[in-house]
């Protein structure tokens, strides 16, 4: 799997507005630097959220195409290209080193954002995922994100 980076987004606390940014450095204790999510609990499995661009699409589809932004998922990350679904998948995002822990289920914030949201990003993952940070690094839109293999594991 090779993919690109094509968003980074953070929110400074809680129910907090989006901002999206072109570059970011991502920390073992804190996730996306500035993100009040990833330092809530350092080392843990929703230090980073991601979503792929084809299932932000297939869930804007189903509402009819709203005036919705990417960032309105409220994830960390936006990835052209597919996310692993297994847990312990691991992604090369930029220097940074990140552990797929889970799905991103929705919440009924979405439907705060736009009726019907929540039920748009339920079937087949299209939530997103949640991942632990392995190793931090500075990531750019624009940077691969690539799977990195247990082959790969053994090298490094």
């Amino acid at each position: 799997m090779t993919a690109r980076l094509l968003g980074i987004a953070r929110k400074g606390r809680p129910r907090g507005a989006v901002e999206t940014i072109e570059r970011a450095e991502i920390g073992l204790a804190a996730g996306v630097a500035g993100d009040f999510r990833g330092a809530l609990k350092p080392g843990g499995r929703r230090q980073v959220t991601a979503i792929a661009w084809a299932d932000w699409r297939a869930a804007m589809d189903a509402l009819g195409h709203p005036p919705i932004a990417w960032s309105d998922r409220r994830v960390n990350l936006l990835i052209d290209g597919a996310l692993p679904c297994e847990t312990g998948a691991r992604l090369r995002v930029g220097g940074a080193l990140l552990e797929i822990t889970g799905e991103c289920d929705p919440c009924s914030r979405m439907e705060e954002v736009w009726p019907g949201l929540k039920a748009a990003l339920t079937p087949d993952g299209r939530g997103g995922r949640t991942m632990r940070v392995i190793e931090g690094g500075a990531i750019a839109i624009g940077d691969l994100v690539l799977l990195v293999t247990e082959d790969d594991r053994e090298a490094v």
